[in-house]
């Protein structure tokens, strides 16, 4: 049974292992993608192109390259997306998966290529 006590749910996000925290890194697939393979979300991996809905104005717009997955913070880095710090050099920007949408997918993998075909309404 999962607790409807919020500081218990983000103990158990905290302390989740590797497996299951690599599934918290899901995003919704756009439009078009969902009609294609009949799933909702997918697993956001390196290679992906997503762009960005939520955050600040600098970003909310910005489509570009997956290049860093960080399982353990649930977070990706996309290409593009750049913070200050404050000796002025600029470092990628962590942004949370759940406010990024997959404009295309990266299909090297064999096995997330099937995986995505086994949904309910995918063309064949």
């Amino acid at each position: 049974m999962v607790s409807s006590k919020a500081r218990n749910q983000r103990k158990m996000r905290a302390n989740a292992p590797a497996h299951i925290k690599r599934k918290m890194l899901s995003s919704h697939l756009s439009a078009d993608l969902q009609k294609e393979y009949g799933k909702r979300s997918a697993r956001v991996c390196l290679g992906d192109t997503v762009m960005v809905l939520r955050g600040g104005e600098d970003i909310r717009g910005v489509e570009g390259k997956v290049i860093g997955v960080m399982t353990d913070e649930g977070r990706i880095t996309i290409e593009g997306v750049t913070i200050n710090q404050a000796d002025n050099t600029a470092v990628a920007r962590p942004i949370h998966a759940s406010n990024v949408v997959i404009t295309k997918l990266n299909l090297d993998d064999a096995w997330r290529k099937d995986a995505l075909k086994r949904g309910k309404g995918a063309k064949e």
